[in-house]
């Protein structure tokens, strides 16, 4: 359910903005960061600060998005991907600098805390971290379906033409998409932050897995997406539990294949 919200973020971006964000896993990495800073510096639980860190993380996508991706989105699919790749290249330094090299993590009372059901553990803080991701989830799936502002923003996302002919600030509903979805991916990375190391190398790795998740559920699909980072997050631990953890990628990229194979558009795209 994390991996599903982590592309969540990166399928509602590109579902409406039809922008690739290369710096999503960069940022998911930040959101890490920041919340083992505050757990450092206030002891405060990653799931509390899940909160803050999402509203300053939609602060700074809103930004990015009026700022400095808008005068790209007229412009050739090449110009955006490098200015992605800059602003990625940018974050990776940023947090070296910041942060160094050294991998960092958070120690809380109930990291290691599970329920025994007869032979079978199971672990709570990623039960609780599940239900977070779904619960963000279901706010913004709510979001896009009940809110005049989230019908606003699908109407950009079906006709940009006919959403400026009826009056809509086209650019101000592509910001707050851009923020919405990097609030998701900041939400994600407070959760990975119970289960792994963070270091400023970590982003690039979670930005390909982004992309696989949402091939395999179909790009722009928020549904895909959800589905895709449950079938990727089951395979990686099947294959870790039957063969080797270190075999876990290679179950991930065969799933790939075999969806773009047998299903380019994706598990719940739409054939162009």
């Amino acid at each position: 359910m994390v991996y599903g919200l982590m592309a969540l973020g990166l399928s509602v971006i590109f579902g409406v903005v039809r922008v690739v964000n290369f710096a999503h896993g960069e940022m998911m990495t930040i959101a890490m960061y920041a919340a083992v800073a505050m757990f450092s510096a206030w002891g405060v639980d990653p799931f509390l600060a899940a909160i803050p860190i999402a509203a300053g993380f939609f602060a700074l996508g809103y930004l990015m998005q009026s700022g400095l991706i808008n005068p790209f989105i007229t412009r050739p699919e090449h110009s955006q991907f490098i200015l992605m790749v800059a602003v990625a290249t940018i974050m990776v330094n940023g947090m070296l600098m910041a942060f160094g090299p050294d991998a960092r993590n958070v120690q809380i009372g109930y990291q290691l805390e599970s329920w025994e059901i007869g032979k079978i553990l199971i672990d709570k803080p990623r039960v609780y971290a599940a239900a977070m991701a779904l619960a963000t989830s279901a706010a913004l799936f709510s979001f896009f379906r009940f809110s005049l502002t989230g019908k606003a923003i699908r109407a950009c996302a079906d006709n940009n033409l006919g959403a400026r002919v009826v009056g809509l600030d086209v650019k101000h509903l592509y910001a707050l998409t851009f923020g919405l979805g990097s609030a998701c991916v900041a939400v994600a990375g407070c959760m990975m932050i119970l289960f792994l190391d963070v270091t400023p190398s970590l982003g690039p790795s979670y930005t390909l897995l982004a992309f696989i998740i949402v091939i395999v559920g179909g790009l722009g699909s928020m549904t895909g997406a959800l589905l895709g980072g449950v079938l990727i997050g089951l395979s990686e631990a099947l294959a870790g539990l039957f063969i080797q953890p270190s075999a876990k990628s290679m179950f991930g990229f065969a799933l790939l294949i075999l969806v773009l194979l047998f299903r380019p558009q994706g598990l719940m795209g739409k054939k162009s």
